[in-house]
């Protein structure tokens, strides 16, 4: 093979290359960027008086989030799982001053956290669905309890 032609090859290797990084980076770059402007509804847990648990029965649709948010003790016992007709249905449960960083994931723990509390704060229990239900704007209801005793 003449340099001519190796010299070419070289070229577009390396034309590809720098193309494809570009295209990395957009893809990369521009995820988060779609997500950014998706807000996540907030509702705070109030429990009746003398009582240690709430339900919340509900539905999401699409990328829809729900943050619940309930107060609780460091040492209290809290005990929270959902009920879903949708496969693709979970939440984790965000500890007093982390914004993202979950203590638990329920994707991993099948929508079923029990233990004690390590911080006092407001804890958010994050309702939503997988991205891949998300994207095909699917729908879930759901029952979510929540208990938090001791302390």
């Amino acid at each position: 093979m003449s340099t001519s032609g190796s010299s070419r090859i070289v070229r577009v290797i390396e034309t590809f290359f720098t193309t494809s990084l570009a295209l990395a980076a957009l893809f990369v770059f521009a995820v988060p960027a779609a997500d950014a402007g998706k807000g996540i509804r907030t509702e705070r847990v109030q429990f009746k008086k003398g009582a240690s648990s709430a339900v919340v029965e509900a539905k999401i649709t699409g990328d829809e989030t729900v943050d619940y948010v309930l107060g609780a003790k460091k040492g209290q016992y809290m005990n929270v799982s959902m009920a879903t007709d949708n496969g693709a249905n979970y939440f984790n449960i965000i500890a007093p001053g982390e914004t993202d960083v979950a203590m638990f994931n329920g994707s991993m723990g099948e929508n079923q956290f029990e233990g004690t509390l390590r911080a006092s704060g407001d804890y958010k229990i994050r309702v939503y669905l997988m991205r891949s239900a998300a994207r095909r704007n699917e729908t879930a209801k759901y029952r979510l309890e929540m208990i938090i005793s001791g302390g």
